[in-house]
Order: structure tokens, then sequence, then C-alpha cells
């Protein structure tokens, strides 16, 4: 019941969220495809030094697999594409959540950031700054290649993991999904004040916080219906295992005034006997 209430807030906060997400990324993709001029958030490195993954996880437990499934799939994805890396210390990773420091930590990856207790007051300013500082890294080249890995809300009981790259940003991929959405904006000429340059500078560091701050919404909505499932089913769980003992301790009971009434009647057989 309280997860079921926890969800609904969760999952309010994060739709409620989703139109100015799509809205930030199609306006992006229309500002990148008209711009001539060139943003270090859109620097594209000769070479991959080093890489930086954002662990979004939960701070408590009894969820089920929500945290395990997750850092498996990133696991398995840093594994297949990042050995090298990892084994010359040159991946990092800011976990956000008590559960993904805990787990990274364990297994030894060299963590950059911890946010335990983040889900605690969840608010836009610590998001914020969590992008903030991994913009600036990524300005100052000390990352060549940003991910995001978190548990995007599909169902209640269902959560997509997500790892995606947010820097550089891709701008290939936002153009082609911007025209696809709509096929209309490839013909629609913009003009845009004060220039192109000057507002994608500010509207750039702004759609990344916004990537960031859905993921997190995400993740709290996904963990709260996982949690809501797993105490369903670990109810249901306890209730199955109430009925096999009760029906146990019936047995147990039947059994023993059996022998009882057993032993009573050999008495007075004995009695009238003697």
């Amino acid at each position: 019941m309280v997860a079921a209430a926890k969800l609904r807030k969760a999952q309010q906060r994060m739709t409620s969220n989703r139109p100015f997400a799509a809205k930030m990324k199609e306006v992006v993709a229309r500002l990148v495809s008209a711009t001539d001029g060139e943003n270090e958030l859109l620097r594209k490195p000769e070479s991959v030094e080093k890489v930086l993954v954002i662990a979004v996880g939960s701070d408590k437990g009894l969820c089920g697999g929500f945290n395990n499934n997750l850092f498996k799939v990133v696991e398995s994805n840093l594994k297949e594409n990042y050995q090298s890396y990892i084994d010359n210390d040159n991946l990092d990773i800011i976990t956000i959540g008590k559960k993904s420091g805990a787990y990274f930590a364990k297994r030894e990856y060299s963590i950059h950031e911890r946010h335990p207790g983040f889900f605690d007051s969840l608010n836009y300013e610590d998001t914020a700054s969590i992008m903030h500082d991994v913009m600036g890294a990524f300005k100052n080249e000390e990352y060549d290649r940003v991910y995001i890995a978190y548990n995007e809300f599909k169902t209640v009981i269902a959560q997509n993991r997500i790892v995606e790259q947010v820097l550089p940003i891709d701008v290939d991929s936002l153009i082609k999904e911007d025209e696809n959405e709509d096929e209309t904006s490839a013909i629609t000429d913009y003009i845009y004040e004060p220039s192109t340059k000057l507002i994608l500078d500010e509207l750039l560091p702004i759609y990344l916080i916004s990537q960031l701050w859905q993921a997190v919404l995400e993740s709290n909505a996904s963990e709260q219906g996982a949690r809501m499932a797993a105490m369903d089913n670990a109810t249901e769980n306890a209730k199955e295992l109430e009925q096999e003992l009760r029906l146990k301790y019936n047995q147990a009971r039947q059994s023993a005034i059996t022998t009882e009434i057993s032993e009573i009647v050999s008495g007075a057989q004995a009695l009238e006997e003697g």
C-alpha cells in the first residue's frame, strides 16, 4: 500500500516531465541541424581515452531484481565494449542511490562520485548539479564519452533497462529522429533570434540536465512499481506458506489426538481384562 501510494506520485512526476523532455529534444535537433557554429558539448573526440557512466539505482531494497537486473546489463555492456578501459583504470562511474554505490564498489570499479540518499529528497537542483559537473569534465576533456544507465518505466511490473550515450551529443541521431517524428520539419524554415549558436549554447546544458532528470524520474517510478510488485508477491507467498503450515499443524494435531485416543482405548481394554 505504501509503495502504491508512492508510485502514483512518482508516475505523475515522470509523465508530466515527458512532454518537456521530448519537446526539448525536438528543439535541440532543429537548432543543431540549422547551425554552422561549434559547441564544446558537440565535440567528437578523435579517440576515446576515458569513459564515464552514470548508474542510477535505488536507495532502498525490497524491490525484487530492480537493481541487479540493471547492474548486470551495465556490467555486460562495459565488459563487452570497454574491458581494456576498466583494466587500465580509464573508466569511472558516478553512482546515484545507495544500492548502486555498494554494488560497483564491491566489484572494485573506479567510483568517481557517490550520491547515497539521493531519492530521499528527489529534486531538480541536485540532478542539475551532477550534470553541470559532468559537462565541465567533458569540456575539459577529462572524459571523451558519457553514458547514463537507468530503468525506464514501462508498466508497473516491467521496466526497460537503458544504457544510452549522452555525451558527446549524437547530432546525426537527433536530426534523424526529429525528421522521422515530424516530416514537415525538413522543409520548414525557422528564423532564430538572436542567433542559432547563442540559443544552442543556452539550450544544450538544459537539454542534458533534462535527460538526466527524466532518467532519474523514470528510475524512481520504476523502483516504486517494482517494490509494489515484489511486496505483492511476498504477501501471496506468505499466504501460501501460512496455508501449508496450517495444514501441517492440523495433520500433526490430528495425529496427536488419534494417538491419545488409541492410548485411552488400550488402557480401558486393559482394565476390563484385568
